[in-house]
């Protein structure tokens, strides 16, 4: 055999120049893609932005078909491939470069999710979790793109592919509607922000601390210990009181003590609890008030506000004061109060 030989219409030697372009172009991108790889690592140890981690995550990306079929692709240059031929393998390479820019595109939205992550995280827990579906929905406009333009590439004509897309898209999102009004929901939470991870809320009957934020639902974790899940288009229909957003806590609180008690002690209560809540680090005095005549209690009424919307910070101010009131009253010698009923009996002779 002579490199003479003729094979598929080309000489032995042509097939063999051929390959030599092929392995060259194959080993030459994959070598370069190692030394990029290589020196960019090193540059990202010495520097603190995370743009030199997204070029190699990139180039990571770069999958093996694809540098093989620019090899084919490069080695068939070399040969005098007739029209169609080169028409197919062009074509093919472009399938090919499009799949490879999906992964290329899927690495930059992957990276930018994560890079809204971690900057929001601490500042707006919210908008963090919901970058995922924003996430999605990018990858999934990216695919869909990519679709279409290699149909376009192969000669497909999309226009009437996009209409019957339009009536089919139609009949899904009735199908589909409960779904989709799950996900614009959640979009809506991502902007409007009436809750973030964190918070304690109470829908309805229901209450906890909200843990997660998905495309379809989100989760509360109760007081309890169980897992509540709310669809999100639920959680936008519903009345939420967000206590997360809570800057002060307005506590009103009654006090009972006995009839017959002097007026001049009647008159010592407002100031006694008054100084019980000043004496609070958290706690701002409102008003202590003779607020009623009760069955068998003379009422008041205290009012102060609570600085901090920690609900255990309330409960031990709460108690604090509570026994600050019982001290004092104790040593003013101001009874409490208790339900008590008092029976006149009257003799039949005497009613007369």
């Amino acid at each position: 055999m002579s490199l003479d030989t003729v094979f598929f219409g080309f000489p032995l030697s042509r097939w063999l120049i051929a390959l030599a372009y092929g392995l060259g172009t194959a080993v030459g991108v994959r070598f370069a893609l190692g030394v990029a790889i290589g020196q960019i690592k090193r540059l990202a140890e010495r520097t603190e932005t995370d743009l030199d981690d997204l070029a190699v995550e990139l180039l990571e990306k770069t999958r093996f078909l694809f540098i093989l079929l620019v090899a084919v692709f490069v080695a068939a240059r070399s040969l005098d491939l007739p029209q169609e031929w080169d028409e197919n393998l062009t074509a093919i390479l472009t399938a090919v470069l499009l799949l490879q820019a999906g992964f290329w595109g899927m690495g930059v939205i992957n990276y930018l999710v994560r890079h809204q992550k971690r900057i929001r995280m601490e500042d707006d827990p919210g908008f963090a979790t919901a970058v995922g579906a924003l996430g999605f929905i990018g990858r999934l406009a990216l695919w869909v793109v990519l679709f279409l333009t290699g149909l376009q590439t192969f000669g497909v004509e999309i226009t009437p592919l996009l209409a019957s897309l339009g009536v089919g898209g139609l009949a899904v999102a009735l199908a589909l509607q409960n779904v989709l009004g799950d996900l614009l929901a959640s979009l809506s939470i991502v902007f409007d922000k009436p809750f973030v991870i964190g918070d304690f809320v109470v829908i309805g009957e229901f209450s906890g601390t909200v843990e997660a934020v998905g495309l379809k639902t989100t989760r509360v974790r109760s007081l309890s210990g169980e897992q509540l899940v709310f669809s999100n288009s639920d959680m936008l229909s519903s009345r939420i009181r967000n206590f997360g957003r809570m800057e002060e806590r307005r506590v009103s609180f009654l006090l009972g003590v006995e009839y017959g008690l002097e007026a001049q002690k009647l008159r010592k209560i407002p100031d006694l609890v008054k100084a019980a809540v000043e004496h609070q680090d958290n706690a701002r005095y409102d008003r202590c008030h003779f607020k009623a005549f009760g069955d068998f209690s003379l009422n008041y009424e205290t009012v102060y506000f609570m600085q901090v919307p920690d609900y255990a910070a309330f409960m031990d101010t709460q108690q604090a004061i509570n026994l600050e009131i019982y001290e004092a009253f104790e040593r003013e010698e101001i009874p409490f109060a208790f339900p008590t009923q008092t029976l006149h009996l009257v003799r039949g002779e005497d009613a007369n």
